[in-house]
């Protein structure tokens, strides 16, 4: 099924939905169950992937007619997207439900039907126009054709703006042109971000800028493995000095349990250069004692499938042994501008 074209999709759900009525069956879909027993993790892709199990929603089956009835409500928004070319943000298609009295008793709710949508169709929600609201930014010497109607073919710099340039769909689905970038730099602060762009890092490093957000939403991560594919580019993140920070790095090389059902979003050769429990010690950085619910997240990792590297246990270790944590703001300590002047160029190389 993913190989059609999105609306196509939607219609092919649509008609077995009504034959079955009109044949006085009570419509049935089979999804992909994504309990955790059904995620597996695929080494040679680097990611998670769904198993093979799959999960009957009946509705004939009374605890099932609420989701069964949200999760087609949520196909006729989407394909009402497609056909008008439009699109919405997860939280404006939470509130648009209210006006169809359509229940869902908070976004947490429509976010997982939205994913059931996901599952059924084989196919990632931008494909029928919703996306998470924009909180990830880019800024780098790239010129990118925008393909969203109405802009086809029209040129952006990605240098447009000081603020960097939201990533939205109009980004996300551009097609990068030229670049003489020679890696991408990932920051996970909207500070950081901005310090490097006012200290012309980019030019310097020649880099391409990217504000993560704390957890990159995955127009971002899509956006980031376009620019890393289309001009070959290293890709390094640059996070907080935390367990929080570290997973952040994470996602973007691996992925996450949670987007098992959707390929095309992990960087597997990004590299995480920081904050590390080294640098905390080396450049004794300002930092504050782990909580216990920090200390709780390392021992979640070190039995991460993903965390099984010896680096990556060695910096698990380390934090677990240190048990304290840094912003990538410490290093002000030793001025505004030693990110720039003599952190970045000593890890770049």
């Amino acid at each position: 099924m993913s190989e059609q074209k999105p609306v196509d999709t939607l219609k092919e759900i649509g008609l077995r939905i009504t034959e079955a009525i009109t044949e006085g069956r009570f419509p049935v879909v089979d999804l992909p169950n994504r309990g955790t027993d059904n995620i597996e993790f695929d080494a040679e892709l680097n990611q998670f992937v769904l198993g093979e199990s799959k999960v009957k929603r009946d509705s004939s089956n009374l605890k099932h007619i609420r989701s069964f009835a949200q999760l087609t409500w949520v196909a006729y928004f989407a394909k009402q997207l497609l056909d008008s070319n439009r699109t919405s943000s997860l939280r404006d298609l939470y509130y648009s439900s209210e006006a169809f009295e359509v229940r869902f008793n908070d976004q947490g709710e429509s976010d997982r039907i939205i994913t059931d949508l996901e599952c059924l169709t084989g196919q990632p929600r931008e494909a029928f126009g919703i996306y998470p609201e924009e909180h990830s930014s880019v800024f780098g010497s790239v010129k990118m054709n925008y393909t969203v109607p109405g802009y086809e073919g029209r040129e952006v710099d990605l240098t447009l703006s000081p603020d960097g340039l939201p990533i939205g769909r109009a980004l996300m689905t551009a097609e990068p042109a030229e670049t003489d970038a020679k890696m991408i730099l990932a920051v996970e602060s909207g500070g950081m971000f901005s310090r490097l762009i006012e200290t012309k890092a980019w030019k310097r490093f020649r880099a391409i800028l990217v504000q993560l957000g704390g957890q990159p939403p995955r127009s971002t991560r899509t956006l980031m493995r376009k620019l890393h594919e289309a001009f070959d580019l290293p890709v390094f993140l640059f996070t907080d000095g935390d367990p929080w920070g570290m997973h952040i790095a994470q996602v973007v090389k691996s992925g996450s349990a949670n987007a098992a059902h959707i390929s095309g979003l992990t960087i597997p050769n990004a590299k995480w250069i920081g904050v590390t429990p080294a640098d905390i010690r080396e450049y004794s950085l300002p930092s504050e004692p782990m909580s216990s619910v920090d200390l709780k997240r390392l021992d979640e990792l070190a039995r991460d499938i993903r965390y099984t590297g010896h680096i990556w246990q060695k910096h698990i270790a380390e934090f677990r042994s240190l048990r304290r944590k840094a912003e990538q703001q410490a290093f002000s300590r030793y001025g505004t501008d030693f990110v720039v002047e003599t952190y970045l160029p000593d890890k770049l190389e």
